[in-house]
């Protein structure tokens, strides 16, 4: 009947941890499941000890730091005008380092050259660098 006992830690931990939200918590109910899986096998207290204490070491060590980071990190979209940079757009009006006008994404952009000497004409594709504004600053890859 040690399982049991090893499954009431388990529910004890996991219900702690949803009140509290440290993560560290949710990963010692694993680590206590793991516990329970051995004692259901029938194995000693001190293996039973033993798989509890590495899968709690290992999921800490190791899940928590990794988990913590993605928590922490800005999304990977792009929204607004910032998931117009890298996109390929096509010259309406020429393009200089003072103005000019690009088709992106179905809409008409006010644009700048990205190279202060370059003059792009209309019909050219050019890639959107960044967006400064409500102005794309564009770059024509020369074939």
């Amino acid at each position: 009947m040690p399982w049991f006992v090893w499954l009431v830690v388990a529910v004890g931990l996991g219900v702690a941890e949803f009140f509290t939200l440290t993560f560290a918590l949710g990963l010692l109910a694993v680590a206590a499941l793991v516990a329970a899986v051995v004692a259901g096998v029938g194995a000693p207290l001190a293996v039973q000890l033993l798989a509890f204490t590495a899968t709690a070491a290992a999921t800490l060590l190791v899940v928590r730091p990794v988990a913590r980071r993605h928590l922490t990190q800005p999304p990977l979209l792009r929204d607004g005008s910032e998931a117009l940079v890298g996109r390929t757009g096509i010259v309406t009006q020429e393009v200089t380092a003072m103005h000019g006008l690009v088709r992106l994404s179905g809409e008409e952009w006010s644009a700048r050259a990205y190279d202060a000497s370059a003059v792009i004409p209309p019909g050219a594709s050019v890639d959107v660098i960044e967006i400064d504004g409500a102005t794309a600053i564009v770059h024509r890859w020369e074939s």
